[in-house]
């Protein structure tokens, strides 16, 4: 009997992570997703699982959406721990961090065709490299390739005076045509310029 029930236990688990009907927008239990919020002062965040999470904005008439996993910090190492370095992260939690967009864009000196990207970091202590790859529908980093990837840029994290407990994108605009996508998690932000051409 026990037998039995780890087999069953095994398929759920395996039928849970690559259910590929399923709408990425939605968590593993049909959970809509949730727009998070700078960490208040004295605030709790008492969910143990990462919650799928979404945020939108437009950037001149470029229409940008992300969907992702959001993690929490629970006291945990996150950087060069629960996140190693100089490791492809999914930069979310269970499938990877969907972007899309309605327009063409630029990262870097690359023009992005309108679509559905994964954006990928590779952290490390002093510099993080972020990676924009055309396979959206995958499991964490499981079947990333470099081959997939559009573009790779280098940015500089900045250190908060506070902690972010759940990891949080953001899209803003600064300026007619560009604007920045801004990755927040426990004492790191990481600010990545865009441009709609």
């Amino acid at each position: 009997m026990r037998k039995l029930l780890l087999i069953v236990s095994l398929f759920g688990i395996g039928f849970s992570c690559n259910d590929d009907s399923a709408d990425h927008s939605a968590g593993h239990n049909g959970e809509k997703p949730v727009i998070i919020t700078k960490t208040k002062e004295g605030g709790t965040d008492t969910v143990k699982k990462s919650i799928p999470a979404f945020v939108q904005n437009k950037i001149s008439s470029a229409d940008l959406k992300i969907f992702y996993h959001s993690p929490a910090v629970r006291g945990r190492i996150i950087w060069g721990g629960l996140v190693p370095y100089e490791q492809v992260w999914v930069t979310g939690a269970h499938k990877a961090t969907r972007l899309e967009s309605n327009q063409p864009f630029i990262l870097g000196h690359t023009t992005i065709s309108p679509g559905k990207y994964a954006p990928f970091t590779i952290p490390s202590q002093n510099e993080w490299t972020i990676l924009l790859n055309k396979n959206w529908d995958q499991h964490l980093a499981d079947e990333y390739t470099m081959d997939e990837d559009v573009v790779r840029l280098q940015v500089k994290p900045d250190t908060l005076s506070y902690s972010q407990e759940r990891l949080m994108y953001e899209i803003e605009q600064r300026a007619e045509k560009a604007g920045n996508i801004i990755i927040t998690w426990e004492k790191l932000r990481i600010v990545i310029p865009i441009r709609i051409s």
